[in-house]
């Protein structure tokens, strides 16, 4: 019923909802502050906060997160709602049922991560939240709501990069020290980087097209997945992981895309359309309407999985070596850090270990549930940029949301000038 009322108010859609009154006190016996915004102490339970406390609001695509986090890294409190069962339900993401299940949610999400930490929005130092890149409309509510928030409590605001923020998170869970490799795995994005530092990226390549995981949700319902009993509420890039697992990785020889271009560049839609011909092909043969599941679904899903890992892995690759030979990274201690969605699929995590274990690098990624959407990075990329003092706004007018935004310096012809030929690697498990 509820989602019935949301797909039928799309076009009747408001204004983004007024943020609703925010909590902030707490108790008498817990409240100790002084000072300015930025040099308050919240004490709770007889322990001190660190001096720098902000709250993260995150509402990109289709997760409503908040999260407030002090300078140490300490999650003080965090909440999230997620859409994803409504977007299953759907077949895909229709922004303005996310723009409304984030008006429906954001004040709730807030009010719960502000409870829990047990701070007030009067001894926070500022707010951060996720201003670009995104769905237009889900970011023009978390916008809406923070800067009406910041305006009533004259707190300094922090606009955040969505990709810059999970590119940080893992500075929040292993302290990893600039510059380091970061490739970033999701619904909407591919990108390659060098993290020079809080607000300093190397652009060394980035998808053509279409992202992994948005690849693999289509692949996912043209499979029908969402029938098969053990695909119920997964979403498309988790049932096609779990369906590979039982499935042979080389049953179907789907080409690796963009192997004759020497460039560190992802595309993934050539890739679709080979899929989509074959699964067209199967269903001819098994005498199967499109919807019903075809006996190959596991080997299909674990070819696909496998095509996508090879082909992620062989332009890291590249992405390590145009780093070593041109001075970027030096391969002693060097980190190629892996967040995003996508990045807390296992497989592609392996594959990646087998080209970091052959070229000396460490690999890290964030826990899995800081992988996907959350406030808790966007709190984290608050306080990096705090510290660093980079933009912190303590005025708004004018701030707008960006829907589309490049991350960083690009420098992607010179990797393609590099011409820099991977060497073979057996990426096959």
């Amino acid at each position: 019923m509820i989602l019935k009322q949301l797909l039928s108010r799309h076009a009747y859609l408001q204004k983004y909802s007024s943020a609703s009154a925010v909590g902030t006190q707490i108790s008498k016996t817990a409240k100790c502050c002084w000072g300015n915004s930025l040099g308050r102490v919240a004490r709770q339970c007889g322990r001190c906060f660190s001096t720098k406390i902000v709250l993260g609001i995150e509402t990109s695509c289709d997760d409503t997160g908040a999260a407030v986090m002090d300078e140490t890294g300490n999650i003080l409190g965090e909440a999230l709602h997620s859409q994803g069962e409504v977007h299953l339900k759907t077949g895909g993401i229709i922004p303005p049922v996310a723009q409304q299940l984030h008006q429906e949610n954001i004040a709730r999400i807030v009010q719960e991560a502000l409870s829990a930490s047990g701070v007030g929005v009067d001894d926070l130092s500022a707010v951060a939240t996720t201003v670009m890149p995104g769905l237009a409309l889900s970011l023009g509510v978390g916008l809406g709501y923070s800067l009406e928030l910041v305006e009533r409590h004259k707190k300094p605001f922090i606009p955040i990069h969505h990709m810059e923020a999970h590119a940080l998170t893992i500075r929040a869970t292993n302290r990893v020290e600039f510059p380091f490799l970061v490739l970033l795995l999701s619904g909407g994005h591919c990108i390659l980087a060098v993290a020079r530092g809080v607000s300093d990226f190397l652009l060394l390549g980035q998808t053509l097209d279409i992202a992994p995981g948005d690849m693999l949700d289509k692949v996912a319902r043209r499979l029908s997945l969402q029938q098969h009993p053990e695909c119920s509420g997964l979403n498309g890039g988790k049932a096609i992981e779990n369906m590979a697992q039982r499935g042979n990785n080389l049953c179907y020889g789907f080409k690796v895309p963009m192997e004759r271009h020497l460039n560190c560049n992802f595309s993934f839609a050539g890739l679709q359309n080979n899929v989509n011909k074959v699964i067209k092909q199967k269903e001819k043969e098994e005498g199967l309407q499109q919807g019903q599941l075809l006996s190959c679904v596991s080997d299909l899903a674990s070819a696909v999985q496998h095509t996508v890992a090879v082909h992620i892995a062989k332009q890291t690759h590249r992405a390590i070596l145009f780093c070593v030979q041109n001075g970027i990274l030096l391969q002693d201690n060097a980190t190629l850090v892996v967040s995003g969605g996508v990045a807390s699929n296992q497989y592609i995590r392996k594959t990646l270990q087998i080209v970091t274990d052959a070229t000396g690098f460490y690999l890290l990624c964030p826990p899995p549930r800081l992988c996907t959407d959350n406030g808790v990075m966007i709190a984290w990329n608050g306080i990096e940029r705090l510290r660093a003092g980079l933009g912190v706004l303590h005025s708004t007018k004018g701030l707008r949301y960006e829907p589309k935004a490049p991350l960083g310096t690009d420098i992607s012809e010179q990797v393609e000038k590099a011409a820099i030929r991977v060497p073979k690697l057996n990426l096959t498990m």
